[in-house]
């Protein structure tokens, strides 16, 4: 599952897992350790190479470092296409609630309201959605097409994932 910040990656990944029964992997939980640390590139690569190895799995995440691993062995890519005014709104009510309510993301870490305030896309997901959306737009589903994904769809609406759920389900 591909898409800018704020597309619903996660909400769609968790759907398709229960629906599907496999385990759902959020790439952003593997590499963003206690404090933000980011995992080393290797055993990020080692510990997403262990997870792809088996049998069934939706994995959440645009890591480029680990995309080929992804792509290699799965036979569905869904990329989240939606206007970047959706994404953009999505990001920022998301960030906001989570500093309001001190929610943890992964490993300890919480959003920081403050970090709204910086012009730093790389302590800014707001601003860091904004910028990145043109890049994943233009990237993920020709990537993945050029990796010899067997199947890619492209999800441009809430109503294009509801659809393709249905379908997914319906092809079990």
């Amino acid at each position: 599952m591909h898409g800018t910040s704020g597309s619903g990656k996660t909400t769609l990944s968790r759907r398709l897992g229960d629906q599907l029964g496999l385990p759902v992997v959020e790439l952003d939980a593997l590499f963003h350790q206690a404090d933000w640390t980011p995992l080393e590139g290797e055993e990020f690569r080692r510990q997403v190479r262990a997870l792809a190895d088996g049998d069934g799995w939706v994995v959440d995440g645009n890591y480029s470092a680990v995309r080929d691993l992804v792509w290699d062995r799965c036979d569905l890519a869904i990329v989240l296409d939606l206007p970047r005014r959706v994404t953009t709104w999505r990001v920022l009510r998301r960030s906001v609630v989570r500093g309001l309510r001190r929610e943890e993301l992964w490993n300890t870490n919480r959003e920081s309201l403050v970090n709204l305030l910086s012009t730093d896309p790389e302590r800014n997901v707001v601003l860091w959605s904004w910028r990145s959306h043109a890049k994943n737009r233009a990237e993920l589903a020709a990537g993945a097409v050029s990796a010899g994904v067997p199947r890619v769809e492209v999800v441009r609406s809430s109503a294009d994932a509801s659809r393709l759920l249905a379908e997914l389900g319906q092809t079990l």
